[in-house]
């Protein structure tokens, strides 16, 4: 994936996964299952350019003209790209999802003001659920669950159970820093214990390359951690910024985005005093310590 091309990848028969490399903030993978008369989408992209390559990439893959369109969770590089499909795809998600991309809009785009977003919209969905949903497109079955929340309060992971392939949207990152600032660590562990339940061969995460179901372990073993630096902290009265600064990140080094520590680290700290899951904290402010922690402006290539 080092050459930035994005690259469709057929990990099933007419199961596929459009990956962007190399994963970081706004690239994200999306998902194409072709379908008797159409194709179902598992998210968009952030930017209008983006957004228009998929929809060309399913055209070709697309035995007919329809087209329905997932939406994993509310942030808008899973979403900005909804309205090129076209007024006639039908759009779905969780209930809370259309929720929250209502209330956040285009927020995104300010945080990145140089990035050349296009003519992106907020094209709410069409359908709502709760618990579940299954699509049935001919003989296949597609699942659309809910596993709690994770990497927001929202989160929709699908799944293939007869091909065992499973698009985890950003609940699952192979290769990049989770990220629970707008979700909970307690919540995402919880829900990669209901993934890891489901058996799946192939797992496509919102960002990064292919992987298996090892990394269903390796997101746990980034959150354990990341409790248990959270409480170190917390007990030497350092602040998220500090205790990040000032922590050995060791087997997570590696990982895409360490940014995001400071963020996962402020939720994970509200969640030592508060037992609600996905508790609103202050995004815009916590970020803003996540780019003092990256020296500027984490890099944005959407």
């Amino acid at each position: 994936m080092a050459d930035g091309a994005p690259r469709l990848v057929e990990v099933a028969d007419g199961v596929h996964a459009y990956l962007q490399p190399d994963g970081g903030w706004c690239l994200n993978n999306a998902g194409v299952i072709r379908t008797d008369d159409g194709a179902i989408v598992v998210d968009t992209a952030a930017t209008e350019r983006r957004a228009l390559r998929l929809r060309e990439s399913v055209d070709r893959l697309a035995a007919g003209p329809r087209r329905t369109v997932v939406n994993t969770h509310f942030h808008g590089d899973h979403t900005f790209g909804n309205g090129v499909f076209g007024p006639d795809a039908t759009v779905i998600s969780h209930a809370h999802t259309r929720t929250d991309m209502a209330e956040t809009g285009l927020a995104l785009t300010g945080l990145w003001p140089d990035v050349e977003w296009g003519d992106v919209e907020v094209v709410l969905p069409d359908v709502t659920y709760t618990g579940g949903m299954t699509l049935h497109a001919g003989g296949r079955r597609v699942e659309l669950l809910h596993p709690g929340p994770a990497h927001t309060r929202s989160d929709t992971v699908v799944w293939l159970p007869a091909e065992r392939v499973l698009f985890t949207g950003d609940v699952v990152m192979p290769g990049c820093t989770p990220f629970v600032l707008m979700g909970t660590v307690r919540g995402s562990l919880e829900a990669l214990e209901r993934l890891r339940a489901l058996d799946p061969v192939t797992v496509v995460g919102g960002h990064g390359p292919l992987a298996g179901p090892d990394a269903l372990d390796a997101t746990e073993e980034y959150l354990r951690w990341l409790g248990k630096v959270a409480a170190e902290g917390a007990a030497s009265g350092l602040t998220a910024l500090e205790t990040a600064r000032t922590c050995d990140l060791g087997a997570f080094a590696g990982l895409l985005d360490a940014e995001r520590l400071v963020g996962n680290l402020h939720r994970a700290r509200q969640e030592l005093d508060d037992a609600e899951l996905a508790a609103p904290l202050d995004v815009v402010g916590v970020f803003g310590e996540m780019v003092a922690y990256h020296g500027g402006l984490p890099a944005c290539h959407a």
